[in-house]
C-alpha cells in the first residue's frame, strides 16, 4: 500500500511517523513544497528576537532524519500541482529541476496548512512589509533587521501571533505598535480579561491602537483609520485562511470559509482522500458545531488519526477546544474553550465567576497573583469555558481546566480535584480549587453576583445601598462613586447604617471578603450581591489601571 502525504509540517509530518510506526511494509511519499519538513512554526518569533539563538533548532526533523528513522520518502522543494481522483494520482512540479511528473497514490493524505492573510491595502507589496508563516518568512525579517538596522516596527493583528512578534520584535531593540481593528487583544480573551495584558504591554513600551485598522502604507506612514503612524517595518498578522485551492480544483468539498469538510475519521467526501491541520473544518467540542481552529496540538492529533485510518485502525477525532497559551514577556494568557461571546452566540445560557488566587503559598516567597474566569452552562453545570491571565503557573492551572472541560467536568466538581501540593508550587486551596469554590456557592445561591459592567448603572437613589468592605488605606487608592465604606471588620457592629428592606450591593478588593460580607449581611435577613472580581477588576477594565494588592493596615 502507498500513501502519499501533501505537506510536511504539523499533520502531514505527524501522519507519516504514525502510519510507519503502524505498517512497517507501507510505502510512504511525503510532498512538502518548501525547503523544510516539521519546523516549529510557533517558535519562529522567537527566533527573530534571538531567545532561540540558532536557525536549526526550528527545525524539528530534517529530510535526512526522517528518512533514517522512518524510511519515508521525504520531497521538499516538490509541490502538488493537482489530483486526479479517479486514476489516483498526484501530479508534482519538482521545483529544482522546474519539470512535472506523476505520482500513484492507494490513500492520499492533504496537510496544506492555511496562509497569511493579506488585506487588499495600498502599499502593502513594499519590500518593508512582511508576514510570518514559515522559516523562509522568519530569515527575511532577521535578515532585514540585521541589514537595515530599523527602528520602528508596526504589528498589524493583535492575535496570538501578532501579540509574539511585538513581544520579540521589542527585544530585538525595536519601537513597537500594535494595531488592532477589535477593542481588544487576543480574541479568545474575552475583554475584561484582555485588560491587564493591555496594561502590561503598555507598561512594556508597546503601543496599542485598538479599534483601528490600516488603510494603506505609504513609504514609511502607516496610515490607519483614525490617525497615523510612521515605521520602518511593517509586520502583517491579520490571521490565516485555510489553502484550499488543490482540494477545490479536484471536487473535494469545502465550507463557505475555504476549509476542507471531513468527518471524525479525518476522511473527505472523495474516497481514499483524507485532510488533516489548520486547511480543515473541525468541530467545536463544547458545541459540535463546525469551527476553524488553527492549532498546532490539534494537526498533530489528526495527523496520527489519518494515519491510523489508513493503517486499518479505527480511530476518531473528538472535536478541538481550542486551548492555547501565550507568553507576554513575563506574563502568560491562556484560554480553553468558550468566551463569553462564542457561548452567546452558541446559544448557551451561561454564568460565569472570577477569581485572584496566588500561584503558591503567600508565605512562601516569589508568588503572583493570577486572575481566572470560568464559564459554565447554567442547566448542567457543565464546565464550557476558562481563562488565566498572570505570571507564575498560569499553564499548569489551564491544562487541569482543559482536562476538566475534555472530561465533561462541572464547575462545582473543581472543588473535589486533588491537585498537588507544597508551598513551592500551590496551596491547599489551589486556584482550580478556589474557582470551584466560588462556582459552588453561587450555583447554590450562597452569593449573587454582579459584574463590573453594572456598576455604572446602580442606582444612587437611595433605594439601594452600595457598599465598600476595603480597608481605609484601600480607599484611599480609589473609591467607586457612591459607595459607602464600612471595613468588614466592622460590619457587625455598624449594621443599623444598612436599611434592611433595600438590596445591597458589596464590593472588596478581588471579590473574597465582599463574599463574607454578604454572608453576613444574608444571615440577618439582607438581600445582598457581591461585585464578581472586586474593585480589583472594575479598576482594571474601566479605568485601565493597575490595582496594588490587598494590605491590611488601618483595617478598621
Amino acid at each position: 500500500m502507498k500513501t502519499v502525504i501533501i505537506g510536511g509540517v504539523a499533520g502531514g509530518a505527524s501522519a507519516a511517523a504514525r502510519l510507519r510506526r503502524l505498517d512497517e511494509s507501507a510505502e510512504i511519499v511525503l510532498l512538502e513544497r518548501g525547503e523544510y519538513v516539521s519546523f516549529a512554526n510557533c517558535g519562529l518569533p522567537y527566533y527573530i528576537g534571538g531567545v532561540i539563538p540558532d536557525q536549526d533548532d526550528l527545525t524539528l526533523q530534517t529530510p535526512e532524519r526522517f528518512h533514517a528513522h522512518f524510511r519515508i520518502d521525504v520531497r521538499t522543494l516538490h509541490e502538488a500541482v493537482s489530483i486526479d481522483p479517479q486514476r489516483k494520482t498526484v501530479a508534482v512540479r519538482d521545483i529544482r529541476r522546474d519539470c512535472v511528473y506523476e505520482e500513484s497514490y492507494d490513500s492520499l493524505v492533504l496537510s496544506p496548512g492555511a496562509e497569511p492573510i493579506r488585506p487588499k491595502i495600498d502599499g502593502i507589496d513594499s519590500p518593508a512589509v512582511f508576514s510570518l508563516r514559515n522559516i523562509p518568512d522568519t530569515l527575511k525579517i532577521k535578515a532585514y533587521i540585521e541589514s537595515e538596522k530599523p527602528v520602528s516596527a508596526v504589528v498589524v493583528g493583535g492575535g496570538y501571533i501578532g501579540v509574539e512578534m511585538a513581544e520579540n520584535l521589542k527585544k530585538a531593540g525595536l519601537d513597537v505598535s500594535i494595531v488592532e481593528l477589535s477593542d481588544h487583544l487576543i480574541a479568545p480573551l474575552d475583554f475584561d480579561m484582555a485588560a491587564d495584558v493591555h496594561r502590561y504591554l503598555r507598561e512594556k513600551g508597546v503601543r496599542l491602537y485598538l479599534n483601528n485598522g490600516v488603510k494603506a502604507i505609504d513609504g514609511g506612514a502607516v496610515l490607519l483609520q483614525d490617525g497615523k503612524l510612521y515605521a520602518d517595518m511593517v509586520i502583517l498578522s491579520v490571521g490565516v485562511r485555510p489553502e484550499t485551492e488543490l482540494a477545490v480544483r479536484c471536487g473535494i468539498l469545502c465550507n463557505s470559509r475555504g476549509s476542507i469538510v471531513v468527518n471524525r475519521r479525518m476522511q473527505t467526501g472523495v474516497p481514499g482522500i483524507y485532510a488533516v491541520g489548520d486547511a480543515v473544518e473541525v468541530r467545536d467540542y463544547i458545541t459540535n458545531a463546525p469551527a476553524f481552529l488553527p492549532l498546532a496540538g490539534p494537526a498533530n492529533k489528526q495527523g496520527r488519526i489519518a494515519a491510523d485510518n489508513i493503517a486499518g485502525v479505527a480511530s476518531e477525532y473528538g472535536g478541538s477546544q481550542g486551548s492555547a497559551v501565550l507568553k507576554i514577556f513575563d506574563m502568560t494568557a491562556a484560554t480553553t474553550g468558550l468566551n463569553e461571546k462564542s457561548a452567546a452566540a452558541a446559544g448557551i445560557d451561561y454564568d460565569k465567576a472570577y477569581t485572584y488566587s496566588a500561584s503558591h503559598a503567600s508565605y512562601y516567597p516569589g508568588g503572583a497573583n493570577m486572575s481566572v474566569k470560568a464559564l459554565w452552562d447554567k442547566k448542567t453545570l457543565r464546565l464550557i469555558g476558562a481563562q488565566i491571565v498572570g505570571f507564575d503557573g498560569v499553564d499548569k492551572r489551564m491544562d487541569v481546566l482543559a482536562t476538566a472541560i475534555r472530561f465533561g467536568a462541572k464547575i462545582t466538581d473543581l472543588t473535589s480535584l486533588e491537585l498537588c501540593y507544597a508551598p513551592p508550587f500551590g496551596s491547599a486551596k489551589d486556584p482550580v480549587n478556589m474557582l470551584g469554590y466560588v462556582g459552588e456557592n453561587i450555583v447554590t445561591g450562597k452569593v449573587r453576583q454582579f459584574f463590573w459592567h453594572d456598576v455604572q448603572s446602580l442606582p444612587r437613589d437611595g433605594s439601594a445601598t452600595l457598599l465598600d468592605v476595603r480597608t481605609l488605606t484601600e480607599t484611599a487608592r480609589g473609591r467607586i462613586d457612591g459607595f459607602v465604606h464600612i471595613p468588614l471588620d466592622s460590619l457587625r457592629e455598624r449594621l443599623d447604617e444598612i436599611p434592611k428592606d433595600r438590596p445591597v450591593y458589596v464590593h472588596c478588593h478581588s471579590g473574597l471578603r465582599s463574599y463574607i460580607a454578604c454572608r453576613i449581611l444574608a444571615g440577618r435577613g439582607y438581600t445582598c450581591y457581591n461585585l464578581a472580581g472586586g474593585w480589583r477588576l472594575y479598576e482594571s477594565v474601566v479605568h485601565e489601571r493597575t490595582v496594588p494588592e490587598y494590605i491590611c493596615t488601618q483595617c478598621v
